[in-house]
């Protein structure tokens, strides 16, 4: 089955048309021939738009009653089974009404297209996910109903119905939006002219934009890589130096010129870090871009020209801004045409503006080398050519036997450039190729002892020593560059499974990473702070601002202290940099869910209570409002047995309702942890009599076994009185067996243990724990003899007299409810005290 196309009308605020547009184009495809439906409408009572409902197929509404209120919505079981080709569906971004069903308009819209219809809507601006802050913020208004941004842009078209801001505000003076008593208030407010010109042009932006992505999209689809003038994307090539700000701020009015323009940075690294930043400078420059309104990209190329072109063409960039070289003219001539000519001769069809600025040509110094070999190494090259080249000398002149010596003396001299080239690199090795050539002229070519190039011969030879060493060089140097790279990717990685690891061990994953981050560069000191306050430190920042700083997301910051880091080693600290991002979004998702749980808790306490207080409240609230109103009714003339029955009846419910509400009470206080404990040295006996006394349990009914000796505890004596009573309550209620329930207190290490033992089903070892949720029966059967609230209760008072209750099988079968309390020493003594659990 083909999927439905989807159209929608976007609107900048309410009252341009969204919906009369939709109706229209209904009546024009209805006029065509095509089968369509009106699946639901909400014509506000606007009296064009609903003149416009006649005529089309309407669907009838799916009625229902809601907290008395009748309401009706879209019935998509109708619509489905209808199965038009074009179904018309008002507010696309609304809620919908009453149970079951999906939970949002536009996911009704999206069953809709799955079954191969298609759909025309609406949708207003300030229902859009991403803009609703905005709109709230120009407007006061916030948006409760709101479409996500994937859902809008998934459409196939969205066509703006467009109105302007003073053509509205005549269209509700007019009383064409609003009735005349909301018309004031309306004008007054969210339809105040310059609102409306800002959620105008907050819509046509955002639809342009949607324009540039399915552009975007379409070249993409079709491989077109030319660039499209559709608008201005300004580029500046940004190099580390103290120029990129004279170019970023040039850049921005170059964008400005035209509307729509956008701003982008772009900052080339090599893969070897040779061609270094100064990354504060470049963290300070992408503070500025972002000020600009502009976005800040990084990418690593081995060739800087290549790279920024092709990024250039692949984010259509129309302008390429590019500083002036700073090099000196000296060094211009040595090296040959910068990165600026390489720009231009590639750039094609894209405009680049080369920038003069104060640090251009600056400079008379040669130019630098850049060579993969490190400084020793050259030096040694240095050494082994003044050394060497005597000594080869000295021994070639030693084995002189004949003329025809010289081709022996050339190779070995040759071999000598070889070695220090391999050595040294490439000036080195061009030192001893001029050093080997003079000293050969010099020691073993007619005339002896003075140098003369007479013959063209020795030129040749003087030259090929010179492009023997430079090749030799050029591949010694490439191999170095290429095994730098590899020994430092290889750190990179062992880095990076270093952090991983201490994370995995256990260690704190954000004292990890700042820690490693330190070890891995030798920084003198790391700082990781959020946003909240809290800073993480390894090593010893000082007194001294950070070298450099670098954003963690939008929550935190990474100070760096000690030295600069080159582009090499801020490829690893991006790395860190993603962790350490990953670490603090998961804290904030694992703090957000930590929340939901206690939140999630309550509001199931919450909605029993609400529960327990419609029903279970109800009954003897209602036995006792009806015995008061028969006692004091004058019509009937009631006997002495009648009215003591009613009497007994008014006062047997109040007490029930009065123990239901103390219930209520006391789970409020322990949820809420306000639960007042007044501890005090009693003695086990004095708490277990009035509790057989206070259920009304004698001899018959229970078995007691208490010894005479039992320690004291510390404990509040009527939170203890009311949980024994719970349970001898409950096993008398659940523990029916084949003999009466056993009360019995004993005491072991430091501890006094009072168990109810029955003889009944017992419960499962799985519901043991389900027993002490608050509004739990047993079985949930029972609503006639209280909220499930008992051993809820009595749990909570043990705990917060330091105590536990637990529940145990009885052996031969039954349950075993166990309170278990600290007893006290006799010769101890304590005062009382009033705690809060």
């Amino acid at each position: 089955m083909t999927r439905g196309t989807l159209r929608v009308m976007l609107g900048a605020a309410p009252g341009v048309g969204k919906t009369y547009a939709m109706l229209q184009e209904g009546h024009r495809l209805a006029d065509e021939g095509r089968d369509v439906v009106l699946a639901l409408v909400e014509t506000h009572e606007r009296e064009p738009t609903a003149a416009l409902v006649t005529g089309l197929e309407l669907v009838p509404r799916r009625e229902f009653t809601h907290r008395g209120v009748s309401l009706g919505d879209m019935d998509l079981a109708a619509v489905l089974a209808r199965a038009p080709e074009i179904a018309l569906v008002d507010e696309l971004a609304h809620t919908n009404v009453g149970t079951g069903g999906n939970e949002k308009r536009w996911q009704d819209v999206h069953q809709l297209l799955d079954a191969g219809i298609d759909v025309i809507s609406t949708v207003n601006v300030q229902h859009i996910e991403s803009l609703a802050d905005v709109v709230r913020d120009i407007t006061g208004a916030t948006q409760r109903e709101t479409i996500p941004d994937s859902v809008l842009r998934a459409a196939d078209a969205i066509e703006l119905v467009d109105l302007t801001p003073q053509g509205l505000r005549t269209r509700l003076g007019e009383g064409l939006i609003y009735p005349p008593e909301r018309i004031d208030a309306a004008l007054s407010n969210y339809f105040r002219l310059g609102n409306l010109t800002a959620l105008r042009e907050i819509a046509l932006l955002w639809l342009a934009d949607e324009v540039d992505s399915a552009l975007e999209k379409y070249r993409s689809e079709h491989g077109i890589s030319t660039r499209w003038d559709t608008r201005e994307r300004v580029m500046v090539a940004l190099t580390g130096g103290e120029e990129g700000e004279t170019l970023l701020r040039r850049g921005a009015r170059i964008a400005a010129r035209t509307s729509g323009g956008e701003l982008s940075a772009v900052h080339v690294s090599t893969p070897d870090g040779l061609l270094a930043a100064r990354p504060q400078v470049l963290a300070d420059q992408r503070l500025l871009v972002e000020r600009l309104g502009g976005t800040y990209h990084q990418v690593i190329g081995e060739d800087v020209p290549t790279a920024l072109v092709e990024f250039a063409r692949a984010s259509n960039a129309t302008q390429l801004v590019i500083g002036a070289s700073r090099r000196s003219k000296i060094a211009a001539a040595l090296t040959g045409p910068g990165i600026g000519a390489g720009i231009v001769r590639l750039s094609g069809d894209i405009d680049v503006h080369m920038v003069n600025h104060a640090a251009a040509a600056a400079g008379h110094r040669l130019p630098r080398s850049r060579g993969a070999l490190p400084r020793g190494r050259m030096l040694a090259g240095f050494g082994l050519a003044l050394v060497g080249g005597p000594l080869l000398t000295w021994f070639l002149q030693a084995l002189q036997s004949s003329d025809d010596a010289i081709t022996v003396q050339v190779l070995a001299y040759q071999l000598l450039v070889v070695i220090v080239a391999l050595v040294g690199g490439l000036f080195p090795a061009v030192f001893a190729a001029l050093l080997s050539g003079l000293t050969l002229d010099f020691f073993f070519i007619d005339p002896l002892y003075t140098i003369t190039i007479a013959e063209p011969t020795h030129l040749v030879v003087l030259i090929l020593y010179i492009l023997i060493a430079a090749l030799v060089s050029v591949v010694v140097d490439q191999a170095a560059r290429r095994h730098r790279i590899a020994t430092r990717s290889v750190a990179e990685s062992a880095l990076l499974a270093t952090v991983s690891g201490s994370v995995l061990r256990g260690a704190d994953a954000l004292e990890a990473l700042v820690n490693q981050t330190r070890e891995a560069f030798s920084l003198q000191g790391v700082r990781l702070v959020e946003s909240s306050g809290e800073i993480h430190v390894a090593g010893n920042p000082g007194a001294d601002s950070a070298n450099d700083t670098v954003p963690i997301g939008a929550n935190a910051t990474l100070e760096l202290y000690g030295r600069d880091l080159p582009a090499s080693d801020r490829r690893a600290l991006a790395a860190i940099v993603s962790q350490l991002e990953a670490v603090l979004d998961f804290r904030t998702v694992s703090a957000a869910a930590s929340e939901l749980g206690p939140l999630a808790e309550a509001d199931k306490v919450r909605s029993a209570l609400l529960q327990a207080v419609g029903h279970d409240l109800r009954r003897p609230l209602a036995a006792a409002t009806t015995a008061v109103t028969a006692l004091r009714s004058t019509e009937v003339a009631y006997g002495l047995e009648d009215r003591a029955e009613l009497l007994q009846t008014a006062d047997e419910s109040l007490h029930a309702l009065s123990v239901l509400v103390t219930d209520l009470l006391d789970v409020s206080r322990l949820q809420a942890g306000m639960l007042g404990v007044n501890k005090t040295l009693i003695s086990v006996e004095d708490v277990l009599l009035p509790a057989l006394e206070e259920a009304g349990l004698g001899p018959a009914d229970i078995e007691v076994e208490v010894p005479q000796d039992l320690a004291q505890v510390t404990a509040d004596s009527v939170l203890m009185q009311r949980i024994v009573v719970n349970l001898l309550l409950n096993a008398l209620r659940h523990g029916a067996g084949t003999r009466r329930p056993i009360l019995s207190a004993s005491q072991f290490a430091g501890r006094i243990e009072v168990r109810v033992i029955d003889f009944g089903p017992g419960i499962p070892a799985a519901e043991k724990d389900a027993v002490f949720v608050p509004f739990q029966r047993h079985g949930d059967t029972d609503n006639l003899t209280g909220l499930g609230l008992g051993l809820a209760l009595s749990r909570g008072f043990a705990e917060g007299m330091g105590g536990s209750l637990a529940a145990e099988d009885t052996p031969g079968g039954g349950l075993t409810m166990v309170l278990s309390l600290p007893s006290v020493p006799e010769e101890s003594t304590i005062r009382p005290t009033a705690e809060s659990s």
